[in-house]
Parts: structure tokens; sequence; C-alpha cells
């Protein structure tokens, strides 16, 4: 997997890379005899002493068979198993508070700068927490959002300040960016295949490789910016673009398999957590894609 979130998670990963456990051992088929040497051998008749049908459910009545064959299916919900429904809620309850913290963040930023600062280190913290969790943690995930809210508000403030307009511009494209990943991958046009996967997995460690490379440069002044001002700056905003729109579809595909694989209910946190961290590398790509295409100008 592309996301850690998912890519960690042993009910959103491919079922051929889970290990044993009972979230993965089918059970015998309904109806089908008792194992050899667990039980009677079918069609033996019951011990002396036994009364017949021991071995199975009392007769049921005409009435009773005829209740139970016209009561409804139990959903998912009945179920407490994985619903888009719970996906959806959780995400958009996510969204909803980053939204109001970094608005709140927005606010401050020019007089408390250190808030946004403090607010991606925490938010670095609280992402490789959560994403190696084996069971999510909705308190931490909230305090994640809240972390993310306070960098993304600050950081957002700065770019506004330095390059007007950009950051309507970066939240129209994440929203854009969201809907065509959405409609790709449920029409079925882009598929999450191993050849998808490896190629992705090779793009993202090569884009991580040239980061921290230029990272580094820019640290011991090699460098005066991250290729800001030139032509390398927008190819490399572009990659990320892509790889962050790439790593959405895989991120739908992982939900997708954990609804139908019927996992419980409370992973729709994790599922939500996972959306959002990939949707913030998205906007902070098309961030610094505009803020690079204003100072070319």
């Amino acid at each position: 997997m592309s996301n850690p979130v998912f890519n960690n998670s042993a009910v959103f990963g491919d079922p051929k890379n889970q290990r044993g456990g009972a979230a993965t051992q089918a059970g015998p088929a309904y109806g089908s005899p008792p194992p050899q040497g667990q039980g009677p051998a079918y069609g033996t008749p019951p011990q002396q002493g036994a009364q017949w049908g021991a071995y199975g459910a009392q007769t049921a009545d005409a009435a009773q068979l005829d209740a139970m064959y016209n009561a409804p299916s139990a959903t998912t919900a009945d179920t407490k198993r994985l619903t888009y429904d719970d996906v959806i809620m959780k995400t958009g309850g996510l969204l909803a508070l980053l939204v109001v913290v970094g608005a709140g963040s927005w606010m401050v930023a020019p007089q408390m700068p250190a808030v946004w600062i403090i607010g991606a280190v925490v938010g670095l913290v609280l992402g490789l927490v959560n994403s190696f969790k084996r069971n999510p943690s909705p308190a931490l995930i909230v305090l994640y959002t809240v972390a993310q809210g306070l960098f993304l508000g600050g950081i957002s403030r700065v770019y506004e300040t330095a390059w007007n307009g950009v950051v309507p511009s970066a939240v129209v494209a994440t929203v854009a960016t969201f809907a065509a990943a959405l409609f790709l991958f449920k029409s079925g046009r882009v598929r999450v295949t191993p050849k998808f996967m490896r190629w992705l997995l090779i793009a993202m460690v090569g884009y991580l490789v040239f980061s921290l490379v230029n990272v580094v440069l820019v640290m011991t002044g090699v460098l005066g910016g991250w290729g800001l001002y030139s032509g390398w700056g927008i190819i490399a905003s572009l990659i990320g673009v892509g790889l962050a729109a790439a790593s959405l579809i895989v991120d739908f595909d992982s939900i997708k398999r954990g609804v139908e694989g019927g996992v419980p209910a409370k992973f729709a946190w994790s599922a939500a957590f996972g959306l959002l961290v990939t949707l913030i590398w998205l906007y902070l790509e098309f961030l610094r894609l505009f803020a690079i295409l204003q100072s070319s100008d």
C-alpha cells in the first residue's frame, strides 16, 4: 500500500498479504457435514439414549418457518460491520473539525507563529502513532486532526500572504482531484493491480529520496530553495500531485475491500484517518505548485 494507514492494517490490506488469524480463517460452508473426528459421521443414527435431533435444531412448525423466510436479511449495520456511510460520516466530521481549527489558526498565525509550528510537530508524531496502531483510537485521531488544523491554518496564511490567491486555488484543486479520483475508481477506468502498486511504490520511494536530498541541500545552503523558482520545482510538484492522486485511488480500493470483507465498524475511524492523511498531502502539494506558478510569472 502507498498509505501506511492502510498498509499496516490487517483488515484493509490485500488478503494475499495477510497472515493467519481469526479474521482471515474461513469456516465450513453452511450445511457441510462435520469434519472427521469432530462429530458423528453424516447419516449416523443417534446413539442409544439420545433423542433424535440432539445434534440439530428442534423441529419448527410451519408458522415459524414462514416467519423466518419472510424476515428481512440482516444488514451490515445490524451486524456492526463497516459500511460506506460509516466512512463518509467519519471523514466528513474530521474534515469539518480540520476546517474549523484551521480557520482559528489562520486568524492567530501572524501574532502566534509558534502555534502552527507546534501543530506540525505534534501532527507528525500523532500521524505516525495512529498509522501503526492495530486498532483505531478515535481520541488520537481527533487530536491528530486538531494538530493538523493548526498547522494547515498557519502555513496557509503564510502562503497566502506571500502569494495572493493560492489558498482558494489549492482548496478547489484538492476537491476536484478527490472527485476525479473517486469517479475513475468507481467507473473502473483505473484499477488497482499489482503492476499499479509496484509503479506507485517505486515512484513514491523515488520522490521521498528526492525530497530528503533537497531538504538537506537547502539546510546546508547549497540551494536557496527547493527548486521553488525554477522549472524543476514545477515538475516536482506535479509529480507530487500525481502520486497523491494515485494514493487516493489505492485508499478507495482498500476501503472497498474492508467493506466487502465485513470488517468491524470501528475501523471506519482508520479509513477516515487514512483519507485525511492523503487529502492533506494533496492540498500541500497544490499549495506549493500554485505558489511556484505565481512566482514564475
